[in-house]
């Protein structure tokens, strides 16, 4: 009796396994709980360390909430930025929007090393990523969100990805959606996502066009607020100081809240990415005053589209693999 009773049950859990999998309220494939009997801790490992990170250096929570973006809108959420180059990889870290900017690695690392020791070749690094963004969002002040789990890593990286597929700050409004698009994500996603340059710097080499040649005729950009303009210029001069860094958002570049959009209807959005928002669309730009105007409204989108992005192609079941390095795929691992 003990015997077929634990045969029925063993039955009724595995007719369950295909509705964690597959319920799309839970991020497609991913869900919240996939951890749960395998590494218990690893969610609470990942929160420590961001909690440490980030309270050496406030700027590292938006770090690394743009390493899971920037992994993303590669190949999808599957750690590929974490590698670096190799015999048959070439870095991701190499490209445009990241060389000289993407940083957070030695944070991944920290956290990667602590989860191994805990739970060995379990959590993937693409997890990682996605829970470190959740946990810096929440530890500047901005909202919570169940993170789905259970993606699985990449075995290679597409340097040619990261440099066509990643928004630029002087790409055109077209172009920025035209890649959100490609990414199953829409206009509100689009602005919603925008929202995380309430936290974090950009190098003057990002904006510098719009205080000295926007058109290509040697003027600033009249969409810039002008006492602004000549307040970025005395730090971001016609050339050199290309790395210096300036807040995106300079009147709470720590908190994560909605002064972001108040900053963009001022027509002080530091990026030419962040004011088109309000000058190219009319659609964003009353989304633009909504979040503006609502913070509640701003937070549940921003999680609902963070969790949406966090779904972009990720590997599951048996394809990719749980890196025991994330910067390295394992077979390197295993004969390094």
């Amino acid at each position: 009796m003990a015997q077929s009773l634990s045969f029925l049950l063993a039955l009724s859990l595995l007719a369950f396994v295909p509705l964690c999998f597959c319920d799309k309220t839970l991020g497609g494939y991913l869900y919240p709980q996939f951890y749960d009997h395998s590494c218990p801790r690893a969610t609470e490992i990942v929160k420590s360390v961001v909690s440490k990170a980030v309270a050496r250096e406030a700027r590292m929570a938006a770090s690394l909430l743009r390493l899971h973006f920037h992994d993303c809108f590669v190949q999808g959420c599957d750690a590929s930025i974490l590698l670096d180059s190799s015999k048959n990889i070439i870095t991701e870290k190499r490209s445009v929007p990241n060389r000289n900017s993407a940083r957070g690695f030695e944070v991944i690392d920290e956290i990667k090393s602590a989860v191994e020791k805990e739970c060995p070749n379990t959590v993937s690094c693409a997890d990682i990523l996605a829970l470190a963004a959740r946990d810096s969002t929440v530890l500047s002040g901005g909202p919570n969100w169940e993170v789905p789990l259970g993606r699985r890593d990449s075995k290679g990286a597409s340097l040619s990805g990261s440099n066509n597929n990643i928004p630029a700050p002087n790409n055109t409004f077209q172009t920025i959606l035209t890649k959100f698009k490609r990414q199953k994500l829409n206009i509100v996603d689009l602005v919603a996502l925008s929202g995380s340059h309430t936290i974090g710097d950009a190098r003057c080499t990002s904006f510098r066009q719009r205080l000295y040649n926007q058109s290509g005729n040697g003027s600033a950009d009249f969409t810039l607020d002008q006492s602004y303009a000549a307040q970025l210029r005395t730090r971001c001069p016609r050339s050199g100081g290309d790395q210096t860094l300036f807040f995106l958002d300079f009147v709470s570049p720590t908190k994560f809240d909605n002064s972001y959009f108040k900053n963009l209807l001022a027509s002080k959005g530091l990026l030419n990415s962040d004011e088109i928002l309000v000058t190219k669309s009319q659609v964003t730009k009353q989304l633009v005053q909504q979040y503006a105007e609502n913070t509640e409204l701003f937070f549940e989108q921003f999680a609902k589209s963070m969790v949406k992005m966090g779904n972009i192609s990720p590997l599951t079941g048996s394809r990719g693999e749980i890196r025991k390095r994330c910067r390295k795929i394992n077979s390197i691992n295993q004969t390094a």
